[in-house]
């Protein structure tokens, strides 16, 4: 059991006394998480921002720039989990030498894995292609991963649309529901537990 003090205004109250449940002492926080947000005492809001805010509106989509469009390769998935572990985790103020698992750091920042919203962006991008004007202007990715080009030597690259088949099979979807654009939506979006 812990408790928090917060400053609404500006008068200065300061009480040093300890807060007891009976004989016991209860301690003080300066800060603590609720419903997903960080509320802190001095009523400021930057720890919040530094954590989950920062990870959803800079960094995951800085990692995922024109993910939609690459092909991927196991290895590439794995490096963008690495990668975004140790920033949770840097952000969370935790190293792998504390052991704590990816699934309960993820929790705690209240975000998605990284190869979920990979997939994500990969269907949404899917379905806007599938459904768009037969003259509308193509970019660059679009035409590369529409062609499904391969190297001119060496292994060959996955395919685009071996990748798109997998993850809809992954989330048990059908090209039928594609030009419904709030079911797709719906079907595609990744859930945080």
């Amino acid at each position: 059991m812990e408790f928090l003090e917060c400053k609404f205004s500006d008068a200065i109250q300061v009480v040093d006394e300890d807060l007891r449940l009976d004989s016991q002492v209860i301690p003080r926080r300066e800060s603590f998480k609720y419903l997903g947000s960080v509320i802190q005492g001095n009523g400021e809001i930057d720890e919040d921002v530094t954590h989950r805010k920062f990870y959803r509106a800079v960094i995951r989509p800085a990692m995922l720039y024109e993910a939609e469009c690459l092909p991927v390769k196991i290895s590439f998935v794995y490096k963008m989990k690495v990668v975004a572990m140790r920033i949770l985790r840097w952000m969370w103020g935790h190293t792998r030498l504390d052991r704590i698992r990816n699934e309960v750091i993820r929790d705690k920042v209240g975000v998605a894995p990284v190869e979920d919203k990979m997939r994500e962006a990969r269907l949404k991008w899917f379905g806007h292609v599938m459904r768009r004007d037969t003259d509308a202007p193509v970019r660059r990715c679009e035409r590369l991963a529409l062609e499904g080009l391969r190297r001119s030597r060496g292994k060959t690259k996955k395919y685009w649309g071996e990748v798109i088949r997998q993850d809809m099979a992954v989330l048990q979807l059908t090209e039928d529901k594609i030009m419904d654009r709030k079911v797709w939506k719906l079907r595609i979006k990744v859930k945080v537990y």
